[in-house]
């Protein structure tokens, strides 16, 4: 095991110093609140009950897609970061941030700002070292660009703080962060940050990289005052989507469209592991050269979650299945209507939407609040079907 590191003043978030100390938020009591969520939370803990399956299709999973192997991509620095976070830590914090590599706590992740099934270690209990060096295995785990997103959707969870003077419920600090297996360059391990907008899942095999379920997001997008101020997120995702649709054709845009009214969340969000989606909307095969180029560069975007080498792999895997990848849209179509579409594959499933305010009051939808949504269909979320073959080759 690594020492624990001296933190490097340039690299330390200064923001820290902007928020002041705070206590991370008890879990909620379930009986104090509304009717509808308690149907919701019971509703959610009852998916729990069925075996992972993941996002499929028609409800059976469509084998032969994922296959353990030697990418030659490093996984290292995620080792390292791992490692020297897990030895800054005390006893009691150690056996609350570890979990087996299988635990089905990993599966209780959620977009709600409500300490509601939290687990790990919050950034709020962390020393200003020890916060540090979790932004460490964050920022190994993902590229740059996302690091940055996740980061800033932080920020602007403070900012969602000082807009509804509830410190107690939306700040900075308030994620958690989880370590499952030991981190290890052969044996299977990995590691979830957990909050309001800003949930990601990293597996590792090897230096085999799987990042999903990963959810980014905001209300508002941007930051228009506040110590954030300029802050903002999912402007490109938001604009490059948008751009595509307009690439296409009346006709094309007709099929791409599967329905004009916007669902309040995303298909595939927190405890929808084994929800079934049709590959509804516009195949890649009815697109021009031209237009299927601009898909990918947008595929490209999400991808672009994982770091350096492991986006480059990440992109080809979908490239590998692009003819069979559809293109959908809900709601309307012009410069100013929230929004909701999908790029879908037997390997990728991405959803960006629009909702309506939250937090803040409730204009309809709109544009100040979106998500952006990851996951990898047919069992390998988690990297449950590399975890899954790896331990079928153990005891074949």
């Amino acid at each position: 095991m690594l020492e624990c590191a001296t933190a490097d003043p340039a690299m330390t978030d200064v923001s820290v110093s902007n928020i002041g100390r705070r206590r991370a938020p008890p879990r909620i009591d379930e009986t104090k609140v509304s009717q509808a969520l308690q149907d919701l939370f019971a509703g959610w803990r009852q998916s729990l009950d069925e075996p992972f399956k993941g996002v499929t299709a028609a409800g059976e999973i469509e084998r032969g897609l994922f296959q353990p192997r030697n990418t030659g991509a490093s996984v290292q620095p995620m080792i390292d970061a791992a490692q020297v976070f897990l030895s800054s830590l005390d006893p009691v914090q150690r056996k609350a941030i570890c979990f087996d590599i299988d635990d089905e706590v990993w599966r209780t992740w959620s977009n709600i700002h409500r300490n509601l099934m939290r687990h790990g270690l919050c950034l709020a209990e962390l020393s200003e070292l020890q916060r540090k060096l979790a932004y460490d295995v964050l920022r190994a785990g993902v590229g740059a660009r996302s690091y940055e997103t996740a980061r800033n959707a932080m920020r602007l969870n403070e900012h969602l703080a000082e807009l509804t003077k509830l410190p107690e419920e939306f700040g900075e600090l308030y994620y958690w962060i989880s370590i499952f297996g030991e981190p290890s360059a052969d044996q299977p391990w990995g590691w979830q940050f957990d909050g309001h907008h800003c949930n990601i899942n990293c597996f590792l095999l090897g230096d085999q990289m799987v990042l999903s379920p990963v959810l980014l997001g905001s209300e508002p997008v941007t930051a228009e005052s506040g110590i954030y101020e300029g802050t903002t997120v999912l402007r490109e995702e938001e604009a490059e989507g948008w751009a595509f649709m307009n690439a296409l054709t009346p006709k094309q845009r007709a099929k791409a469209v599967i329905g004009m009214n916007l669902p309040f969340d995303g298909y595939a969000s927190g405890f929808k592991d084994n929800i079934v989606v049709p590959y509804d909307g516009l195949p890649v095969t009815a697109m021009t050269p031209a237009q299927r180029n601009q898909l990918i560069e947008l595929v490209a975007l999400y991808t672009d979650r994982l770091p350096g080498e492991h986006a480059r792999l990440r992109l080809a895997e979908v490239r590998q299945h692009f003819d069979q990848t559809v293109f959908a849209w809900i709601g309307d179509f012009d410069p100013v209507s929230p929004f909701y579409y999908r790029i879908y594959s037997p390997v990728i499933f991405v959803e960006f939407y629009h909702q309506p305010g939250v937090a803040l009051p409730n204009t309809g939808y709109n544009r100040r609040h979106a998500h952006a949504l990851v996951r990898t269909p047919n069992g390998n979320d988690y990297g449950r079907e590399l975890l899954r073959q790896y331990r079928a080759s153990l005891t074949g």
